[in-house]
């Protein structure tokens, strides 16, 4: 089994390290990957913080993983050495529930595999993600790369990107339609950038100003500071809303602003989430939704539709040494607007 060199936290309290894991040796579907970079999910940062309760320590991070192929098992058809190619959020599932069925994977019934702090198949073998130099995933769960866009910038796609791409996609976000982002961070920019893209009418909603001209440099056409001008102003405005926001915030508030049969769906999980208005769903017929990543194909469509459109992600390349300081940035939302590491600095 080769050892690979990683970062890891060894406990709830302890800052990221230098660590060795053991990879294992690829299977005749597995692919091996050397990563080149490595996008900072605000996940990561939970995890790392066991803030969620379900973090498994010795924990290495990392969900938004692009490298190269390095070797390949002997029945592999997908990919060959040197393809570019990317590792978002799931690296397994069942494969045979009805979900897994129609290409939902991350809703799978019976048992799906996180790149990181999970298991394995087997029920006994920890994962663990792309804060490392290398990763072996079976072929049917690795996502080809267009060499037309930057690496670097790729990355995110393979979680923020597919986060917002995958509810815009499923609630038809397109012409015609107003759609609301509230948050402008990691998932929401992405989320701007594809709504616009899509041809929808996009607002931003953002209690702060020093966010507007990044809004419409990513193609919002209007911005609403909500901390200033009060939501009351726009009720039964929205078709859809996406809100990618994690803090507490009134959700009613937002709620409110969708039109009849409107849809607000959450892709933040606010600490408090006990405090909703029934009565504000049920005046105009609108709907509270949830939404996690996207199937393996709908995140290879999404790539494909980037490579297509040009679109990526607004990076920060840092050093893995330095990803303490890049954690306690987020913290304070000081990153436009998703961290990578550049693995060649492990």
């Amino acid at each position: 089994m080769p050892q690979v060199k990683a970062y890891a936290a060894q406990s709830a309290t302890t800052p990221l390290a230098p660590f060795t894991l053991q990879r294992r040796e690829p299977n005749s579907h597995d692919v091996v990957i050397d990563i080149m970079f490595c996008g900072v999910c605000h996940s990561d940062l939970h995890m790392v913080r066991d803030e969620w309760g379900e973090s498994m320590f010795p924990l290495v991070p990392g969900h938004e993983i692009v490298g190269r192929v390095s070797r390949v098992g002997e029945l592999v058809t997908k990919y060959k050495i040197g393809d570019l190619v990317g590792v978002g959020v799931i690296v397994d599932s069942c494969r045979t529930c009805a979900s897994c069925k129609k290409g939902l994977e991350q809703y799978c019934e019976v048992h799906w595999v996180p790149t990181y702090s999970g298991y394995e198949m087997d029920r006994t073998t920890i994962t663990y993600g792309g804060y490392s130099k290398q990763i072996v995933t079976d072929e049917n769960f690795v996502l080809r790369i267009s060499e037309k866009l930057k690496p670097e910038e790729v990355a995110p796609l393979l979680c923020a990107g597919i986060t917002t791409y995958s509810p815009l996609r499923h609630w038809k976000a397109g012409k015609g339609m107003r759609v609301g982002i509230v948050g402008l961070g990691g998932l929401g920019h992405m989320a701007v950038k594809f709504a616009s893209s899509f041809g929808a009418e996009v607002t931003m909603l953002s209690t702060s100003d020093s966010k507007k001209m990044d809004a419409k440099r990513l193609g919002a056409t209007h911005f609403i500071n909500t901390r200033n001008e009060s939501t009351k102003k726009y009720r039964n405005h929205f078709d859809l809303i996406i809100n990618t926001i994690s803090a507490q915030h009134d959700i009613n508030a937002y709620l409110a602003t969708l039109k009849l049969d409107g849809t607000m769906v959450m892709l933040g999980i606010p600490p408090d989430d006990s405090a909703l208005g029934i009565s504000g769903l049920i005046s105009k017929r609108r709907t509270l939704a949830g939404s996690m990543i996207g199937g393996i194909n709908e995140t290879q469509e999404m790539l494909n539709y980037c490579a297509q459109h040009n679109i990526t992600s607004d990076v920060e390349v840092i050093n893995m040494s330095h990803i303490e300081n890049a954690y306690s940035r987020m913290t304070q939302g000081d990153v436009r607007y998703r961290f990578v590491i550049d693995m060649n600095s492990l």
